[in-house]
């Protein structure tokens, strides 16, 4: 019997060492989803619409889940999920921000954009870990996603 792979994961992150601590999260959670990295919005809207060096599926899934950053260069977090979420094609995707921030504000304008979970990182690297295993608990194994 094969095993479901999952959902693809598209994680959205500037940070080098948040995102290999995101990666490594993921892959120490022994879920077969694979997880695509980009850094910054342009580049995940570019991916989400498969233009740009993207362009012509060139082997790039749409993904089943987003972890979108706040705090990006070129297009911030809340624009690419307010583009996510106004496009009928793609609100169907979940995103969970998953951010340093823990400001109301941006917590709040999250979620009236359309964010599905918003989840701070911790500090420390072992809080970081086990948030990211539940965040992917839930989204990939709990969760029923629609079909992509």
């Amino acid at each position: 019997m094969e095993r479901n792979r999952g959902p693809n994961i598209l994680l959205v992150e500037d940070n080098p060492d948040h995102a290999e601590l995101t990666l490594r999260a993921l892959r120490d959670g022994n879920m077969l989803n694979e997880v695509f990295w980009v850094k910054d919005g342009e580049e995940a809207l570019d991916f989400l619409y498969q233009r740009g060096r993207y362009a012509n599926g060139a082997g790039v899934p749409r993904p089943g889940l987003v972890l979108l950053d706040i705090k990006l260069p070129k297009i911030d977090g809340h624009e690419v999920l307010r583009q996510i979420k106004i496009d009928e094609a793609l609100r169907p995707i979940p995103v969970v921000m998953l951010t340093t921030s823990e400001r109301e504000d941006e917590v709040a304008e999250a979620y009236r954009a359309g964010a599905n979970s918003f989840v701070s990182k911790p500090v420390r690297f072992s809080d970081f870990v086990q948030k990211v295993k539940s965040v992917q608990l839930y989204w990939v194994l709990t969760n029923l996603l629609p079909e992509a």
